[in-house]
């Protein structure tokens, strides 16, 4: 797991430096080496690997892939942070049944495999506690 994760996050990190060059106005541009790190992104964030092949297909597509790559990122860490504050504050009170739910709620709307993969990986250590 540990070889996946850094492997995940090498991939996020190239995304990044991507995004921010085309925050600052650049466009994209649409190499084979870009297309390749994008159709390797796609699934880390759940999408569907013919939904980013399509997007492939033009500039404009692949820049909103990226865009759209980066919030999933962004949102589900933000999520997950949030969701993992309130679980060990929970825990640390000795409610476990509301660290659980921390996490069901969590993996109710969550789409990053990764951030799925905690998750359920919390309710596994919780369940150990119960």
């Amino acid at each position: 797991m540990a070889r996946l994760d850094a492997d995940v996050d090498a991939i996020w990190n190239q995304l990044w430096e991507l995004e921010s060059q085309v925050h600052r106005g650049e466009t994209l541009k649409l190499t084979e080496d870009v297309r390749d790190l994008l159709r390797s992104a796609a699934p880390t964030v759940a999408i569907h690997a013919m939904e980013a092949e399509t997007a492939l297909g033009s500039t404009e597509r692949a820049t909103e892939l990226l865009r759209e790559i980066r919030a999933r990122v962004r949102e589900g860490s933000n999520r997950l942070s949030d969701a993992l504050h309130r679980m060990y504050s929970l825990r640390d009170a000795g409610d476990l049944d509301g660290a659980c739910q921390q996490m069901r709620d969590l993996l109710a709307v969550e789409v990053v495999p990764l951030y799925r993969d905690i998750a359920e990986g919390q309710l596994e250590r919780l369940a150990e506690l119960a």
